[in-house]
């Protein structure tokens, strides 16, 4: 049998060697009957923007700055819901009168020992209020020296801003002093307010604040009298305190200043008889008589007496009507004494025109007597007129019920002038032999009225004015009071009269 020769064909090799893996039996592959479904397309195409990663970091980006916004404000929403339940704010205006009583008790020194206090309550803006006042004012001045010496006091207190003040262990007080941008329209001073912060469980200091600020405005003005005086709609306070004037150096007629006081200090203590019958708890007086009486005088010693303020209108005030008149008689301050000097004259310039017929606004007779005893007088009032002509006054202005007591404070009598000489001289006229001497040389000029028995004697008058006058001008000199005692005579001035070859002529 002939061989079998087989012959394999060659196999193409690879261009690169490789090593082959382990022969793998054939398979044959079977193909699925169904594919998968491509997704189907947006219709506004967002699948593609949020594959975007530029769109995508954006979203995310926007989304934090929400987020740490919503945390913001819920932090300052919570901070503030936590301020309100645990802080206290009081704020005080300007206009208000504690406003200057608080700053003066924040002026004061305080201990502020301790590492925390110390640094907590360090005031950095500072404000100064500087007071004045002469040392021994009624002190004699030595020979030589040009006047009494002038002592300054400086009061440093927390200027505009924020400050914190310690005013206890454990308790701290955050001041914040504003000034606002609006101004008073009557004085032209900017809005001011004072605000007071502290935790609420610290809230009853606040009384022990206005307490004691409270009392050192008092010692401020201990031994004084307060003078307010109208400025626009408000009250405000004129100048310094006066000191107090003794009541004893107010010398009128016997009898005069004893019953005036004693119908005052009734009136105030029957303030429940005048509640319990319905009637308006206030009082009037009218006094009246010559300039240079001691009308004016006897007001302010009897406001230091009752330890009262004197609250003075001028009713020929330009820009005051009877608007205003009513509103300030309302809104009169506490303890003080109304006072409205020379009321005819008032009255009497409000009938003086311009040439066009036309004076403004002003107080007319009517006003002032709805204002005294109306719908719109106030009560708790003690209300003091003075005139030197009370025939000028309309009779419905003194009627009672607006005026309840007139007195006339008249000319110096003999018993004024008396009293007067033993204030003055009674520490050198032990024996009163000068007195005696002094009062018959008034009779002699016929300054008490003239004599009745001696018709040659003048029939004249003085003043207390004037003999005060003539006691200062000659003090510790009793014997110089005597000789020029002629120098209380009342003395009449005419008109000059203009020389012709003084006159100017104006060419026709």
């Amino acid at each position: 049998m002939p061989p079998t020769i087989s012959t394999t064909a060659a196999q193409p090799q690879p261009p690169f060697p490789f090593t082959s893996s382990p022969a793998i039996p054939p398979q044959t592959a079977t193909l699925p009957t169904t594919s998968a479904a491509a997704p189907t397309p947006s219709i506004f195409g967002l699948d593609a923007l949020f594959h975007n990663p530029v769109f995508a970091g954006g979203i995310g980006l926007a989304g934090l700055g929400a987020a740490a916004a919503f945390g913001r404000r819920a932090l300052i929403a919570g901070a503030g819901l936590l301020r309100r339940q645990l802080l206290v704010n009081i704020e005080i205006s300007k206009r208000d009168p504690s406003y200057n009583w608080v700053l003066a008790w924040l002026a004061q020194p305080r201990d502020n020992r301790g590492f925390l206090a110390s640094r907590l309550t360090r005031l950095r803006n500072l404000s100064i209020v500087t007071t004045t006042k002469s040392l021994n004012p009624r002190a004699a001045v030595p020979e030589g020296d040009g006047g009494g010496k002038i002592h300054a006091d400086f009061r440093v207190q927390p200027g505009f801003g924020r400050h914190i003040v310690r005013h206890a262990p454990g308790v701290y007080i955050a001041v914040n002093r504003e000034k606002a941008g609006t101004a008073t329209t009557a004085t032209g001073e900017p809005h001011e307010t004072l605000t007071l912060t502290m935790l609420w469980m610290h809230r009853h200091v606040l009384a022990d604040v206005f307490t004691q600020a409270h009392a050192l405005a008092q010692s401020f003005q201990q031994g004084k009298t307060v003078v307010y005086t109208a400025r626009r709609m408000e009250w405000a306070v004129l100048g310094k305190p006066r000191l107090k004037r003794p009541l004893g150096s107010v010398i009128l007629d016997e009898g005069v200043k004893e019953a005036l006081v004693k119908d005052v200090k009734d009136f105030l203590a029957a303030q429940q008889w005048y509640t319990d019958r319905g009637v308006p708890y206030r009082r009037g007086y009218l006094l009246y008589g010559p300039p240079g009486t001691g009308k004016t005088s006897f007001i302010q010693a009897l406001a230091g007496e009752l330890d009262y303020s004197v609250a003075m209108i001028n009713l020929s005030e330009v820009g005051m009507t009877d608007d205003l008149l009513a509103q300030l008689l309302t809104q009169l301050p506490e303890k003080s004494i109304l006072l409205l000097e020379d009321v005819d004259a008032a009255l009497a310039n409000r009938r003086q025109r311009d040439p066009d017929g036309y004076s403004g606004p002003t107080v007319t007779a009517s006003g002032l007597l709805n204002a005294l005893d109306g719908l719109a007088a106030g009560e708790d009032r003690i209300t003091f007129l003075t005139t030197n002509h009370i025939d000028r006054l309309d009779p419905a202005l003194i009627r009672p019920g607006r005026v309840d007591m007139m007195v006339r404070i008249g000319e110096a009598t003999r018993y004024q002038a008396g009293q007067m000489w033993d204030r003055y001289y009674g520490d050198i006229d032990e024996d009163h032999s000068g007195r005696e001497r002094f009062l018959k040389r008034l009779d002699e000029l016929g300054l008490f009225g003239g004599d009745e028995n001696n018709p040659e004697v003048p029939k004249r008058h003085t003043s207390t004015a004037a003999i005060q006058g003539l006691f200062q001008f000659h003090k510790g000199d009793m014997e110089g009071a005597i000789e020029n005692a002629d120098a209380l005579i009342p003395r009449t001035f005419e008109p000059e009269k203009t020389p012709v070859e003084a006159t100017i002529k104006a060419p026709a």
